[in-house]
């Protein structure tokens, strides 16, 4: 018998001899499960320290330190962080030592100098084999066709692949026959977005697609944490626990913040994915150096899924709103504006610069006797206040950027307030436009830019627009 053998026999001769025999097989089930597919820190851990001993010295789990040096750097093996300013050090009462600890991934749990993360090395969980599990009935376009065909040959041949597509392209469609063909094939997939609000409005709308899959969806405080599910709906922050789990990866809104600027994100997604993988990127308005890179397959999807092009934005001028504010007043052109869509019973959306502005707005609305909600980041209703909303229970929604992208409003008129300013890029100015005209219903809407002297980004946000409007009428 060979050393492997023995190994797998001893600890089951442990693990039956230390619990009752009627449930040996769950025990063991559970200590797979638990493990498989993630580098999990000491406290995560259900098995009591003997058992953990046990599975180490069996060849089951591997332990390692949490933080290591690299290159004569400290680096958090979970989250790949390496930066010095986000260390700090204290008086710890394990090692009895002044230890260091990781501060970017303190919120999944403290890594530290003296602790470890365990993974598991044994045999790996099979995912089950699902048959026609995509419940979806509708029709794809012919730019949805061709993208979805293009992912079906990514996730087959394990390559890389952008799926560059207006907002309201029907993105998600697009994966459907590509998800239905990995499950098909036994494989595990990771659906990474960097905002809890897209893992919300994602979650229900897959599980309805593939109601014979089990999903998890993933982001701080959710309860739908099945452990082993075969597809994972995740903040790409969530991921970090994971270590070469899935088949397939796609990264949703690959450019967004805090993705795109964070890259202990990044290399938590490459450290989530098996090898060889297959990764789909996602995205409205990709980097240039995504756009770039040798290695990834580009699909473009210029036309939205309706047929309909995307809401040009018109630039309007309500002077300098900042001082207007100040003096607790809204320009004349926003209050014509929201009179107007009121009007029309039709559902608001206003963005504003910053949170102190938000507030300013909102005050000054209430003093008026409008109905409306505000969001932001910040808020620990906003999730409520969000599918209010979404139900049409509120006719006004003032927010900062948390909703540039990744949630649909019916029928929604989009204004910015300021939209000169730093904080509006042309990438959130197109996502912005994006959520007007969503819907084959209503395809049309307003979108304007109020402003206090036109910015590069406006210019370059219609530009970018008008050009993927006009490649899409060729089609």
């Amino acid at each position: 018998m060979t050393t492997r053998s023995n190994r797998v026999v001893m600890l089951f001769f442990i693990l039956f001899l230390q619990i009752p025999r009627n449930r040996g097989a769950s025990k063991m089930t559970t200590t797979w499960q638990q493990f498989d597919g993630k580098r999990l820190l000491r406290s995560e851990l259900s098995n009591s320290s003997e058992e953990v001993t046990q599975l180490v010295n069996a060849g089951f789990l591997m332990q390692e330190n949490g933080l290591i040096h690299v290159k004569g750097r400290m680096m958090c093996r979970r989250c790949g962080n390496d930066d010095p300013f986000l260390f700090a050090k204290h008086p710890c009462a394990k090692c009895q030592k002044t230890c260091t600890y990781c501060r970017h991934c303190l919120s999944l749990g403290k890594v530290s100098e003296c602790g470890s993360l365990y993974r598991w090395t044994g045999k790996e969980q099979p995912m089950p084999q699902v048959k026609k599990s995509l419940m979806w009935q509708g029709e794809l376009s012919v730019g949805q066709q061709k993208a979805s065909d293009a992912v079906i040959a990514a996730i087959w041949q394990k390559k890389s692949l952008l799926v560059w597509a207006v907002c309201g392209a029907g993105k998600t469609e697009v994966l459907f026959r590509g998800l239905e063909r990995a499950f098909e094939q036994g494989q595990r997939v990771l659906l990474a977005t960097p905002r809890t609000d897209v893992v919300k409005e994602l979650y229900p709308r897959l599980k309805k697609s593939f109601p014979t899959v089990l999903i998890s969806a993933l982001y701080g405080g959710s309860k739908e944490r099945h452990p082993c599910a075969q597809f994972v709906i995740a903040t790409t922050h969530q991921t970090m626990r994971f270590y070469k789990a899935f088949d397939v990866v796609i990264i949703d809104e690959v450019d967004a913040f805090p993705f795109s600027f964070d890259k202990s994100l990044q290399y938590a997604v490459t450290q989530a994915k098996k090898d060889p993988s297959a990764t789909i990127y996602l995205s409205a308005t990709p980097s240039r150096a995504l756009l770039r890179d040798p290695a990834i397959d580009i699909i473009k999807i210029p036309l939205r899924y309706h047929g309909f092009p995307l809401p040009d934005p018109r630039f309007s001028w309500c002077g300098n709103w900042s001082k207007t504010l100040k003096k607790k007043r809204l320009p004349q052109q926003i209050k014509s504006w929201l009179d107007h869509q009121h009007s029309q019973n039709k559902p608001a959306l206003l963005f504003v610069p910053s949170i102190s502005t938000l507030k300013t707005v909102s005050s000054i609305l209430q003093n008026k006797k409008i109905t409306h909600a505000h969001v932001h980041a910040e808020d620990p209703k906003r999730h409520e206040v969000i599918q209010s909303f979404r139900d049409q229970q509120i006719p006004l929604l003032v927010t900062t950027t948390i909703l540039e992208r990744g949630v649909t409003f019916k029928g929604v008129q989009v204004a910015v307030l300021g939209a000169e300013n730093d904080v509006f890029t042309e990438a959130a100015l197109v996502q912005i436009a994006g959520r007007v005209g969503r819907s084959a219903q209503e395809p049309n809407g307003d979108i304007v830019f109020f402003h206090y002297g036109i910015s590069q980004a406006m210019r370059a946000a219609r530009r970018h627009i008008q050009a993927m409007n006009q490649e899409g009428m060729k089609k």
